[in-house]
């Protein structure tokens, strides 16, 4: 099941996954409202039924670059409510289902800005992800639900596609993020992991 805002970039998404046995379903949603969060959810339970993953990505960081002085506080409270609080809207819809089965996961995805300071607004929601995601572990780990943080160091492309970023910077690759996340979510309850980094052997840490 995918949520997104817009229902062009869902239906061109859901185009591009493999054809496998499972259906593949769409909501439009923006994850910054209660209303339309939880909307999404049901539609995607009708067709799909109860969740026992979330992987959660969404951010609104820009305008980047900004200093205490010019950063809009409507930028900043955008970014956090898309960022962090959509985050939690997202879990709240989902833990439900978890709780019933006593089995989950809920996989965040966070950035270098998760753990280092750069753009205001940005690394403000990031850093707060952060802290829900390790919030949510403490109190739904024992329950069987796994809650895990993932950090992204590096720009995310296929090399060598009509799609490969230009310079020299080296390229984190979908698939092989991807395969990271699925083996957090059928990962060994008897050893989870809280926090997972991903970036490329010859990526610079936390640049």
């Amino acid at each position: 099941g995918l949520i997104a805002r817009s229902s062009d970039y869902l239906d061109q998404l859901s185009g591009e996954l493999p054809a496998t046995k499972s259906p593949v379903a769409w909501a439009k949603a923006d994850v910054s409202d209660a209303n339309e969060v939880k909307s999404a959810f049901e539609q995607l339970g009708q067709t799909l039924g109860p969740t026992d993953l979330l992987v959660f990505h969404a951010s609104a960081g820009g305008p980047f670059g900004q200093g205490v002085l010019s950063i809009d506080p409507k930028d900043f409270a955008r970014s956090w409510a898309v960022g962090t609080l959509g985050g939690l809207l997202c879990a709240q819809a989902v833990v439900p289902d978890m709780l019933k089965k006593g089995a989950g996961a809920i996989l965040f995805t966070g950035a270098t800005s998760s753990v280092r300071g750069a753009s205001i607004s940005f690394s403000s929601s990031k850093f707060a992800l952060r802290g829900l995601a390790q919030s949510l572990a403490r109190e739904l780990w024992p329950k069987g639900i796994h809650v895990a943080h993932v950090v992204i160091d590096a720009v995310i492309g296929e090399q060598g596609t009509a799609n490969t970023p230009p310079g020299p910077e080296p390229l984190l690759d979908p698939d092989a993020m991807a395969e990271a996340y699925w083996q957090l979510a059928i990962q060994d309850r008897s050893a989870w992991t809280l926090e997972l980094d991903l970036r490329p052997f010859g990526e610079k840490f936390f640049e």
